[in-house]
Parts: C-alpha cells; sequence; structure tokens
C-alpha cells in the first residue's frame, strides 16, 4: 500500500479544538504539559518523576499474560519496566467487540510507532507501548455492536457491573454472524480462528480483548493493561480517600473548565462532587455524599467517614474512577510520557490538568492518534476516472456532482448573465412605476422577488438535468462516498477491520505500521499500489 497525507483541516472532519491543538495555540499552553514533539520529549523524560511501584507492576503484568502466548518482544518489553530508564507511551479504548471500529487499531498503531520513534531518538531509554483497556467502563451499549460492510453485528446480553467482568458465553451467536461475514478465504479462515479462541471458553470480556490485541499486536511489543486489579489499586488508595472526602477533583476540573470556556474551548465532561464508583462483580454505581453518609446510588450500601477509610483500605479495587479520574490513575501506575487519543478525548484531557497539578502528579503530553481510510482499488479507480484527488473526496456529496457538471458540461448552467439583464429592466421599472405612482413599489420588487425564485429554481432543474446526462459519474461519486464514508461519517468511526484483514491479511497491520507517522500530524490516505 502507498500513502499520501492530508492536512487535517483540510478534511473538515475534525473539530476546532484539534485545530487549535495541532496548530499550538498559546492560550492552550496552560492546559498541557507541552505541544508534542521529539524536543518536548527530551525534556520530560529528564523531569518525569516516577513513584509508582515498578515490581508490582511487572508482577501484575505476568499475572494477567499468564493465559497468553508471549511473544518475545513483550516479554522483553515486561521486564524492562523494572528499570527506572523504561517509560510507556499509552493509548486506551473500551472493550468493543471484536475491535470495534478502525480507529481502535489505529490508536495502538500510533502507540507502536511512537515507542518505537522514541527508541530511535533517545537510545540510553527504553520506551513501550501500552494498551490500556477500559475495563471497568459499563456502557455496555457502547461496546456491544461493531460493522462489517454496514452490516451491524450485535451481541445481545443483558449485563450489569464493568464491561471488563462480563462473562462472554452469551456472545456465540454474535460470533458466528462476525465470522459469516469475514467469509471463507484463507484470511477470512485465520481471523475467524483467532476470534473464535479469543471468545472461546469462560472467558471474561477483558482475558477475550486481551487475547485478541495480542494476537494482532503482540508481535510488536504491545502491553495490555487491565487496571481493575487490587494491587494497583492499592497504590491509587490515598487519592481514592482524599478525593471522595475533600472532592478536590470537582473543584479543580470545574475551575479549569470556566477558564477553558473563555477561550471557546468547551466542556467534553462534566465533574461530579465525587468522581468514583462502587464496583462489584455486577455492579458498577455512583458513590454520592447524602446525610452525612457516602452513598452507593440504588443500592443499601452505605458507609460513615471512618468506614469509608477502611473500605478503601482494605477494598481498594471496589473503588473505580470515572472519566475524569481515571487518567490520574494511569499516570499513578505508569511511568508514562504520553496519551495518545482522539480528539474528544484530548479536549477533556484539557480540563484535567489542574487536578494533576493538585496532586502532585505528573501530566502527559497529549498526542492526536493517527486518523486514516483506507481506498480500496475499485474506489481509487473511480477518482482518477473522475479527475479527483484523494482531498476532494472529503467534499460534500451534491457539491462533487455541482462540481463535476461544472467542469464537464458544455453548456452554462447558471443564469447569473440573465439575472443581471433582467435586474437592469427592473431597475428601470421601478423608476418609471415610482413616478407614475410611488405606491406600487412594494409591487415592482414583489414581481422581482417571484422571478428570482423562478430563476433559481430554473438553473436547479438546469442542474438535475445535466446530472442526468451524467449519470454513470454522478453515481461514481455517490459509490465512493458511500464506501470511505460509511454512514456520512469517517470510515474509521464505523467500519471493522475485518474486511481489511482478510484482504491484506497481516500486512493489513504492518501497512499501519510503515505508513503512520505519530508526530506528523496529518490523515493518511491510504490506498493501493
Amino acid at each position: 500500500m502507498e500513502a499520501q497525507y492530508i492536512d487535517y483541516d483540510e478534511t473538515r472532519c475534525f473539530s476546532a479544538t484539534v485545530n487549535r491543538l495541532l496548530a499550538k495555540d498559546e492560550r492552550i499552553k496552560p492546559f498541557i504539559n507541552q505541544f508534542p514533539a521529539l524536543e518536548s520529549f527530551q525534556k520530560i523524560i529528564s523531569q518525569r518523576r516516577f513513584n509508582g511501584n515498578r515490581p508490582a507492576l511487572v508482577e501484575v503484568l505476568n499475572h494477567q499474560y499468564k493465559n497468553n502466548d508471549i511473544s518475545r518482544s513483550v516479554k522483553e518489553n515486561i521486564d524492562a519496566l523494572k528499570n527506572d530508564n523504561t517509560f510507556t507511551v499509552t493509548t486506551g479504548h473500551q472493550l468493543n467487540i471484536f475491535t470495534g471500529p478502525l480507529y481502535f487499531i489505529f490508536k495502538i498503531v500510533t502507540a507502536i510507532n511512537l515507542a518505537k520513534d522514541l527508541r530511535s531518538a533517545f537510545p540510553e531509554n527504553n520506551f513501550v507501548p501500552v494498551y490500556w483497556m477500559a475495563t471497568e467502563d459499563h456502557d455496555f451499549e457502547e461496546i456491544n455492536h461493531t460493522y462489517l460492510a454496514g452490516k451491524k453485528i450485535e451481541w445481545k446480553n443483558s449485563n450489569a457491573g464493568a464491561t471488563g467482568r462480563l462473562s462472554i458465553k452469551t456472545i456465540i451467536q454474535a460470533l458466528n454472524n462476525y465470522k459469516g461475514v469475514l467469509g471463507i478465504s484463507e484470511n477470512a479462515q485465520k481471523l475467524s480462528e483467532i476470534v473464535s479462541l479469543a471468545y472461546a471458553d469462560d472467558k471474561t470480556l477483558a482475558e477475550a480483548t486481551r487475547y485478541l490485541a495480542n494476537e494482532l499486536f503482540g508481535s510488536y511489543g504491545l502491553i495490555i493493561i487491565d487496571a481493575d486489579d487490587k494491587t494497583l489499586k492499592s497504590q491509587f488508595a490515598n487519592i481514592i480517600e482524599q478525593d471522595i472526602i475533600e472532592q478536590n477533583s470537582f473543584k479543580n476540573i470545574e475551575e479549569s473548565t470556566k477558564k477553558l470556556a473563555k477561550i471557546e474551548i468547551h466542556a467534553q465532561v462534566n465533574p461530579r462532587e465525587i468522581n468514583f464508583f462502587y464496583l462489584t462483580d455486577d455492579l458498577r454505581e455512583r458513590i454520592v455524599f447524602e446525610d452525612n453518609k457516602y452513598q452507593v446510588l440504588n443500592t443499601e450500601i452505605s458507609f460513615s467517614e471512618d468506614e469509608l477509610k477502611g473500605e478503601i483500605k482494605q477494598n481498594p479495587e471496589r473503588f473505580s474512577p470515572n472519566v475524569v479520574m481515571r487518567p490520574l490513575y494511569q499516570e499513578v501506575i505508569l511511568p508514562n510520557l504520553a496519551y495518545i487519543g482522539g480528539g474528544g478525548e484530548l479536549a477533556y484531557w484539557l480540563q484535567l490538568k489542574s487536578n494533576f497539578d493538585f496532586y502532585k502528579i505528573d501530566f502527559p503530553l497529549l498526542v492526536l492518534r493517527n486518523s486514516a481510510m483506507i481506498v480500496d482499488e475499485k474506489s481509487v479507480k473511480k477518482l482518477h476516472k473522475l479527475n479527483m484527488a484523494f482531498a476532494d473526496a472529503f467534499e460534500q456529496t451534491e457539491v462533487l456532482k455541482k462540481n463535476y457538471v461544472e467542469n464537464h458540461s458544455k453548456h452554462t448552467l447558471d443564469l447569473k448573465t440573465e439575472w443581471a439583464s433582467l435586474q437592469t429592466i427592473f431597475d428601470d421599472l421601478k423608476v418609471r412605476v415610482y413616478k407614475i405612482e410611488p405606491t406600487l413599489k412594494p409591487s415592482t420588487e414583489a414581481v422581482e422577488v417571484r422571478l428570482k425564485k423562478a430563476i433559481d429554481s430554473l438553473e436547479k432543474k438546469l442542474m438535475r438535468a445535466e446530472k442526468r446526462n451524467f449519470a454513470e459519474a454522478m453515481t461514481d461519486i455517490e459509490k465512493i462516498k458511500d464506501q470511505l464514508f460509511p454512514g456520512g461519517g469517517l470510515q474509521e468511526r464505523k467500519e471493522n477491520f475485518g474486511l481489511f484483514y482478510v484482504k491484506y491479511g497481516d500486512d493489513f497491520i504492518s501497512n499501519l505500521i510503515n505508513h503512520f507517522k505519530p508526530l506528523g500530524f496529518k490523515f493518511t490516505v491510504l490506498f493501493d499500489k
């Protein structure tokens, strides 16, 4: 595959906040560590103050991988975390079945490549890519489906509690549907076997996701972590206790949110007074302070302040951070330098720096994940036939059609010249009418307005007629847009990687590895040679 790179703002698919981050808007500087670049990494490597427990981290990872085949590079990366000169670059995502949309894959490839680039730039240190599984998230409706060739594959299941702890016993129908769409080619059979093994036996969804991600990325040294762990949570216990009782995160993030609003960056997340859930195998419910008690909503569970402190000390794993505290937890337990996320994620991280500063935890560099579009051979040929560049495909369908017709028609389809002539006539007419009877001026103007509407309507009819004369090109434009922008949005936000794997096999991921430039900050278009 070959690649072309397009400026993000040229795609018109990304938020103003993303474009401001990429443009290094000085007004954003108070809400980040530094803008991401190699020289920025050099600075934060020397400043990183990691007080986490490296031996405990390694022990937990080895335990979590006990039922997986570990590649040599994964094993080396886990062992390297014992050393003070080893740092992580981390991305995170929910446990979408069969990996969900393409950007799950893109996030991980960005992390792998950034770690590789940092190793080349700073060989005296080691850098490890990490995928943080959002195992404590409880929004099942967000992760229970994926799309293959536009077909929705859905896991129907009743659930409660953290998705990472869900049993996958009931996923068999969704698994069979997924494999059915893949087909029977050699690559399809290989991927079918991988997903069958991933979602086999009495696994949890976290274990299944680890297996699948490890099969796809283990050879590149990716470390997969499940932070729903007592040993890891114990390192966060002091902050859990302090934040629940003092409600510091609420105050800090609310203040940052107000400051961001002043520079026209609006809240992506809203902190609560208490930003933790109470977590058991079949329960993840908010903790609130009511009637001098710490109450777990929708349950009979409550704690006095002393009881709360005891529960956190004895069972820290039962306290699950929400979206605004999870990043802090991540940086407490990992020797991390950068977080790789999509535009929406990085926007809410901007709200968090003041809370990191309060707890004296280093804030990572925020790195926009690589975004990409895969253009198949048929679409490439259609684009060439239509004399369209890849960047043109981001334009709206009707605009593309109109532009094509205007560029290829032998006729003048707009009636600007004719209307200018008519306006001259009306200008003379209005003067004559006014001299005869001034009160008839509005009537004359109304006739002019009606005629303008009629001219505009005729112009649209001419365009529609000429579009029919270019029916084949119009159909090709529609097919290109449907293929590259399923459902009207970016391909990466909806389509699963499965059929791309079927076409390219293992070369699909290796091509992403070869072409993604984590610090290049361009949209990547991948297409067949």
